[in-house]
């Protein structure tokens, strides 16, 4: 499909299709998603989603629900089979390590705004193990923090951020870091770890969406991140 049928359909089923097929790779994991919150009607468009990351799973969650544009380290390109899909389903590749690649990728994901597309982005710009923002008020560790320059884009096309909440847990609510794609685990490894597991959950939790315009980066990024970290402390 992602080599024959996507490049010859409108943008709308394109979409589709790629939520339709996200929603099979979960059901083929045994993967439950539960939605929580002010959900995305699927009218909605020109929207950052901004969560926290701990699998590859949280791609395709997201992606069921709505479908979006991620962005993406480029080191994904490489990941077996789903490299290839997600250059296929136009993402966002974020070369690290290049000169004025900031601004490229602001560039881009404003005009993807501007035209309409939801857009995805991960700030802590790693995945955990799903309990790092959680350790940032209860334990007392330092949380990884947010990177802010990919929201200028949100600002700069007069676009909301709507901020997403991702947790895994056990069914008696402790938090399941079996499902962690983070540290040396390879992505073969994880999914051997997710299909040995009986009835693994992803909750997405979607949060009050956030108007950029009127706000810096910082507070826009500090917006985002307690929204975040609140909504994980409290459940």
């Amino acid at each position: 499909m992602a080599a024959v049928v996507l490049p010859l359909i409108s943008k709308g089923n394109n979409l589709k299709l790629i939520q339709w097929w996200c929603g099979g790779l979960l059901r083929a994991f045994n993967i439950k998603v539960m939605l929580h919150g002010h959900l995305p009607p699927a009218s909605t468009n020109s929207i950052m989603f901004v969560a926290n990351h701990i699998s590859w799973s949280d791609i395709h969650a997201l992606n069921s629900v709505i479908p979006v544009r991620f962005i993406a380290k480029s080191d994904i390109k490489s990941w077996p089979v789903f490299g290839y899909l997600v250059r296929k389903s136009n993402t966002i590749f974020v070369e690290r390590g290049k000169r004025q690649e900031a601004g490229r990728i602001v560039e881009l994901t404003k005009e993807s705004l501007s035209a309409g597309d939801n857009v995805c982005f991960f700030p802590e710009g790693t995945t955990t193990d799903g309990t790092g923002m959680n350790s940032h008020c209860l334990q007392g560790k330092p949380a990884l923090p947010f990177k802010s320059s990919v929201l200028q884009a949100a600002i700069d096309a007069n676009a909301k951020i709507w901020p997403v909440a991702i947790r895994y847990s056990h069914p008696d609510g402790s938090i399941n870091t079996q499902m962690a794609y983070a540290g040396d685990t390879t992505l073969i490894e994880s999914m051997h770890s997710v299909l040995k597991q009986k009835n693994p959950t992803v909750a997405l939790h979607f949060l009050t969406p956030i108007r950029a315009s009127g706000k810096s980066r910082r507070d826009l990024t500090e917006a985002a991140y307690d929204a975040i970290v609140l909504k994980l402390n409290s459940i």
